[in-house]
């Protein structure tokens, strides 16, 4: 079964910038749902961004202003461009894709709505 594959994670001090990749090789960008979420040790996973088959992407309220995410369609590639991290950032990232359902409903910030994830890469901000 297909996998993202994320990458890019590492430690960076407060107000600085990382770059996420997730490689997407095993799915389009068109006729699927992808995005970011992260995990903190005990807290629940929490949705980044998600972009959806025309690209639009929607974003969570804790990231809008500092991070961007963006595509590379020919090689199937989402980068997620994190600027102005926060401690609070401090996070397991995962990637994750599903197939947008024949009813095409819009994309969600929802994990439980995605069954391909790859398996994270560790983001840590330090103050």
């Amino acid at each position: 079964q297909a996998q993202p594959v994320e990458s890019g994670g590492g430690s960076v001090q407060a107000g600085g910038s990382l770059r996420l990749t997730c490689d997407v090789a095993g799915f389009t960008f068109s006729g699927y749902c992808i995005g970011w979420f992260r995990q903190a040790p005990g807290k629940e996973r929490e949705g980044i961004v998600v972009t959806g088959n025309e690209g639009a992407a929607i974003y969570g309220d804790s990231v809008k202003g500092r991070f961007i995410v963006s595509r590379d369609i020919p090689t199937k590639i989402l980068y997620l461009q994190m600027n102005n991290l926060k401690p609070d950032d401090t996070a397991r990232y995962s990637c994750a894709a599903q197939i947008v359902p024949w009813n095409n409903p819009p994309c969600r910030l929802v994990a439980g709505d995605y069954r391909n994830w790859g398996t994270g890469t560790q983001v840590t901000v330090s103050e």
